[in-house]
């Protein structure tokens, strides 16, 4: 007999490799820090619908750390007998197929389910299959669906300080492209009893829906049989492309440079380095031009953001990037000492009014400032000058002297194989600066990139003041070390122009 979950099904149909996999090798399942905080942020947006229609029962059951699916399920059956308009978490099984509805709604004519997701995109496609399955479990339990609904996040919607979830949430009627894809499930549940029943791993090679993390945490292990340094690692390689190759058999560094398939200078110079140790390619005219743009004092700035997915604070909406913390390095001439300032906001407060007047405290009208990636900090700049108005003019001010410290390596001026395909800070410094622990970050406590900070910050309002203390100093450590990063690689930089 087929058992099935709803999530295991999702898998089958993006790619039947992930159901064999998630049952005979769920160790190889990889989630990354963002996988794992979508699903919390998941969970979080789902809590919050449930009241979408107001009162409501949920059924949800544990048996230990594990849900009791039998308990749900008659949970499930009691309270529509007992006429209960809203259920949520509502379970049902047929002939070992298992879904847990997000909110079924009774409606005049039967039931309506409604599929909860933390997305701000209402995309039907992606959503069709998950909410087809769920209606044809009910249907073939004798419940009759009236209507198949879509609940997203509306990227619309703008907190005033009292949260709306009427206007929060987005509602739309999928029924149509749930009726397309419902004519696919016994086809695809055919194909799942051969996959699942069968120890032997299916032979499917490598797709285009293989690079969604979202759904599929299989890569690692479906890639393993690449070489060190495949096409999928070239610089901006659309992934589409990547595969295009890839079923050409133009897969390594030397397929693609013999076969003369690749035209794009810093692709070229990517492969052509990495196969052979030419030392660090460097532009010393185009370097000392950029360089020529920069005039002390110099700041070197780096925000770290969170982005709440139910928005928090009034004027701001659904993943909103909120900035809670900085970094400055700066050096007032040449040859002066470097100097530090830096900000990091409480948790539990909004922190934009105290990071706006903080900027304006700490960086001078009119004195060059350098980001790495400057839209991004530029983008927070202007968010920070509209919401208030009064530090409008400073900050803006700041805004227009930010000058990128990526463009000296995305322009190609400078690059080593080390570097690999990305220019990101992360590679660019241990390639430059290989063997210094103080610009190590793995070296660093608790931690260790922009997901981590993302994470941390919010929770520290509910740690003891010890933990509280210890968050507090990783993240200023953390932050500290992306501008002195900087501060390296532009001396860098200016050894290489001379």
């Amino acid at each position: 007999m087929l058992y099935l979950s709803k999530s295991k099904y999702c898998g089958l149909w993006q790619c039947p490799k992930i159901a064999w996999l998630s049952k005979y090798k769920p160790e190889e399942l990889s989630l990354d820090d963002i996988a794992l905080s979508r699903m919390k942020t998941g969970n979080e947006v789902g809590d919050l619908a449930m009241s979408l229609f107001g009162d409501y029962v949920e059924v949800t059951a544990y048996n230990g750390e594990k849900l009791d699916l039998s308990e749900m399920i008659s949970a499930t059956k009691a309270e529509m007998a007992r006429g209960t308009s809203v259920i949520c978490e509502a379970s049902f099984s047929y002939c070992g197929l298992y879904c847990a509805v997000d909110i079924l709604k009774k409606e005049s004519d039967g039931w309506a389910i409604y599929e909860v997701k933390s997305s701000t995109q209402d995309d039907k496609a992606v959503y069709a299959a998950d909410v087809a399955y769920q209606k044809y479990v009910l249907e073939n339990s004798g419940v009759r669906v009236a209507g198949t609904y879509l609940v997203c996040l509306d990227n619309e919607y703008v907190f005033d300080g009292t949260l709306d979830i009427q206007k929060l949430f987005k509602i739309t009627d999928i029924s149509e492209s749930v009726a397309q894809e419902i004519k696919n499930i016994s086809g695809n549940l055919s194909i799942a009893e051969t996959i699942l029943n069968s120890p032997e791993e299916p032979d499917i090679d490598l797709s285009e829906s293989c690079k969604n993390p979202y759904l599929c945490g299989f890569w690692k292990y479906c890639s393993k049989h690449l070489p060190e340094r495949s096409v999928f690692d070239l610089y901006r390689m659309r992934f589409s492309k990547a595969i295009e190759y890839y079923r050409r058999g133009l897969i390594s560094y030397e397929d693609l440079l013999q076969n003369h398939c690749i035209t794009n200078d810093k692709q070229l110079r990517q492969m052509e380095y990495a196969l052979s140790d030419r030392g660090t390619y460097i532009e010393k005219d185009h370097i000392k031009e950029f360089l020529d743009t920069l005039s002390y004092p110099i700041y070197f700035l780096d925000f770290e953001t969170m982005q709440p997915a139910v928005p928090e604070y009034v004027g701001t909406k659904p993943y909103a990037q909120i900035p809670f913390q900085y970094s400055l390095h700066y050096i007032d001439d040449e040859g002066a000492e470097l100097k530090h300032k830096e900000f990091l906001a409480e948790s539990g407060t909004d922190p934009r009014r105290a990071i706006a007047e903080s900027l304006c405290e700490d960086i001078p009208r009119d004195v060059c400032v350098i980001a790495y990636y400057k839209a991004f900090e530029c983008t927070r700049i202007r968010e920070l000058a509209d919401t208030y108005p009064d530090l409008a003019d400073h900050l803006l001010n700041i805004e227009s002297n930010i000058k990128d410290l990526l463009v000296p390596f995305q322009s190609g001026y400078y690059y080593n194989r080390a570097m690999g395909g990305s220019f990101s800070i992360k590679s660019v410094l241990p390639a430059i600066f290989p063997d210094d622990p103080s610009l190590d970050y793995h070296n660093l406590e608790l931690v260790h990139h922009g997901g981590e900070a993302m994470a941390i910050f919010p929770e520290i309002q509910y740690m003891d003041p010890e933990n509280k203390a210890t968050a507090r100093h990783a993240l200023l450590k953390y932050c500290e070390l992306d501008t002195y990063a900087m501060v390296k690689v532009w001396q860098e930089l200016i050894m290489a122009s001379r």
